[in-house]
């Protein structure tokens, strides 16, 4: 989501700033389209650095021994989204 809506910011900035040929006297459209095109940079890198981490897994062992059966017992649990179940 966040990647596509830097994009489409970027797009926003660029049409604003190289494209449109309008003066107007209350607003400079070159500098909003500039704006644009930095924040839309932004936004683009934050989703891609989020897609990133969402990405990252951990594998945590655990061994014991049962005391009931006298068993050696492992415990392994897999977490995607950085957080350790038990």
């Amino acid at each position: 989501m966040s990647i596509g809506a830097g994009i489409v910011l970027f797009v926003i900035g660029a049409i604003l700033a190289f494209a449109v040929n309008v003066q107007v006297e209350w607003v400079n459209l070159d500098l909003i389209g500039y704006i644009l095109m930095g924040a839309g940079f932004l936004v683009f890198l934050l989703g891609i650095i989020m897609l990133a981490r969402r990405r990252q897994t951990e594998t945590v062992t655990r061994t014991a021994v049962d005391p009931a059966a006298g068993e050696q017992v492992t415990r392994r649990s897999t977490s995607t989204s950085g957080d350790i179940q038990p």
